[in-house]
């Protein structure tokens, strides 16, 4: 039996449905919700007592270090190899010039006003990130991050939709309606596993009916929540309700992992720019900061710690402290030479190897067509080209220019390794399948490879197999006085919250410790 002809077996008989939507996976187990942390205020007890602590980098981990400890008592110090605090909290505006390691510079050419935020952009409701805009004054406005006008799209392996646009709506409300077709009847013939009675199951087929949109003989035929090919309008127009897919498309399309808990909807932005946060916080740490000051040594010392590092001239300089905070990314941090001890390096050195080969690139068109030929407003569309996903701006609505994130790769090993006029002509290549407006409407773009960013050489951690096992809780111990912190040592890899809960805790280590 094939898979057309099996599914319309299950939905016809309802005694086989529960074991045929087991094995489709279509009754897996929710995970338990959880409630986000209550964090509240963050305060150090003033223990500070003049010790000198010695921060690496002057991103937001870095910076975070220094504010929270300095309000707590501590001599701060922070070494910056680069010109500019923030680390990948960085935004790309007209006139900005970047130069990766293989000796490419880019020069962004975006109109006023038009930016790309190469790496952050968004803001989980959840994360301490909005604690800190708050107390900084930071104003942040809704990040459409899904929004089911958007696409997917797919051009293999697919099934009947490949080569299709398929709406966001269209493809949850049909696989919404199907599966509710499929358990109402299980339920309804008692072939579902679970302790409901006579009433519960009554209650839950009334809920499925109106959750699928089920006709009263329990069938999914489609639904107006999917969308309309003609809209409904005044007068003698009530619009015309567009077909389902079919329920193997759907399945053969696949698009389940699209909404995973942190990427589901209202997220949140800086108003013009994520380096609106970094630049908040070299505000508060202004003085603190040592720009153009390129680590060279991570020494011990009997009392301490020993840094090394050539200032802006390219003299070498010594600074010595009681403590040293490490927000240095392990790429970087493996190649330079150091104290630490024998399984911290093999730790650092292990983990090294596990970044996101990730991957930018900012188009900026001379019309806003997604908004309107499409009346897509913010959002992401999803496809197995190259580009993997495609970013409709969530601010200036119904202006008339704008940039689309061409591409955002995670494992940008096709893209990311081409020049930065070929990674361009791909975008506009691959982008052009789902939007043939690209062509006439594109004006300029710029592209990044983070492995090939200076002071980076990757996008995050990525702890894959036992990694995190093996490895992840020496990077969270010290070492003798030398602490690693970071989005590295954090759950939150990749997240700006992920460096800056993990300040928070190696603040509170250092000021325990000083405390007793």
């Amino acid at each position: 039996m094939n898979r057309r002809d099996f599914i319309t077996t299950v939905a016809v008989s309802g005694g086989s449905a529960y074991a045929a939507m087991k094995a489709l996976g279509l009754l897996e187990k929710p995970a338990t919700a959880q409630s986000p942390s209550q964090r509240g205020s963050f305060q150090l007890q003033p223990n500070g007592r003049g010790k000198r602590v010695i921060i690496l980098g002057a991103g937001l981990a870095g910076m975070a270090c220094a504010y929270e400890l300095g309000k707590a008592g501590y001599d701060c110090t922070i070494l910056e190899a680069r010109s500019r605090a923030g680390g990948r909290c960085w935004t790309l505006r007209g006139g900005d010039k970047f130069t990766d390691t293989l000796g490419q510079t880019q020069t962004v050419e975006f109109d006023s006003g038009l930016y790309l935020n190469p790496g952050p952009a968004r803001i989980p409701q959840e994360h301490v990130t909005l604690d800190y805009c708050r107390e900084f004054g930071v104003a942040v406005e809704v990040k459409e991050n899904l929004n089911r006008r958007e696409y997917y799209y797919k051009t293999q392996n697919a099934g009947p939709l490949s080569g299709q646009k398929v709406r966001a709506r269209e493809a949850i409300t049909d696989i919404r309606g199907y599966i509710s077709e499929l358990l109402a009847k299980a339920i309804s013939q008692d072939a579902i596993n679970a302790p409901l009675t006579t009433e519960d199951k009554e209650k839950l087929v009334a809920f499925l009916k109106t959750y699928g949109n089920l006709s009263p003989d329990l069938f999914y035929k489609g639904s107006s929540r999917r969308g309309f090919i003609n809209y409904p309008s005044a007068g003698l127009q009530p619009g015309s309700q567009s077909d389902p897919y079919d329920l193997s498309a759907l399945i053969q399309l696949g698009f389940a992992n699209y909404e995973a808990f942190e990427q589901q909807m209202t997220m949140l932005q800086p108003v013009g720019g994520i380096d609106q946060i970094a630049k908040a916080f070299e505000r508060k740490v202004s003085e603190r900061i040592t720009f153009q000051a390129e680590v060279k040594e991570i020494r011990k010392t009997p009392n301490g710690v020993s840094i090394v590092y050539t200032n802006s001239s390219g003299r070498k300089q010594q600074i010595k402290g009681d403590y040293c905070i490490c927000t240095i990314p392990l790429p970087v941090l493996t190649s330079i030479p150091s104290d630490f001890s024998l399984d911290m390096k093999q730790a650092i050195d292990n983990v090294a190897t596990l970044y996101a080969r990730a991957g930018k690139c900012g188009l900026q068109f001379r019309r806003r067509f997604w908004e309107e030929d499409e009346k897509i407003f913010g959002g992401i569309t999803w496809t197995d080209q190259n580009i993997s996903q495609i970013w409709y701006p969530s601010e200036g609505y119904l202006s008339n220019k704008g940039i689309l994130v061409g591409y955002y790769q995670f494992d940008d090993t096709k893209v990311g390794t081409l020049s930065p006029a070929q990674r361009l002509s791909l975008a506009l290549e691959q982008g052009n399948n789902i939007h043939p407006q690209y062509r006439k409407e594109f004006e300029k773009g710029v592209t990044l490879y983070w492995p090939t960013i200076p002071y980076n050489l990757g996008g995050w951690a990525v702890y894959i197999n036992d990694a995190r096992q093996k490895y992840y809780a020496k990077l969270n111990e010290p070492d003798d006085n030398i602490y690693l912190c970071g989005e590295h040592v954090s759950y939150l890899t990749g997240w700006m919250a992920g460096a800056l809960e993990s300040a928070r805790l190696v603040s509170s280590k250092i000021n325990r410790l000083v405390a007793k």
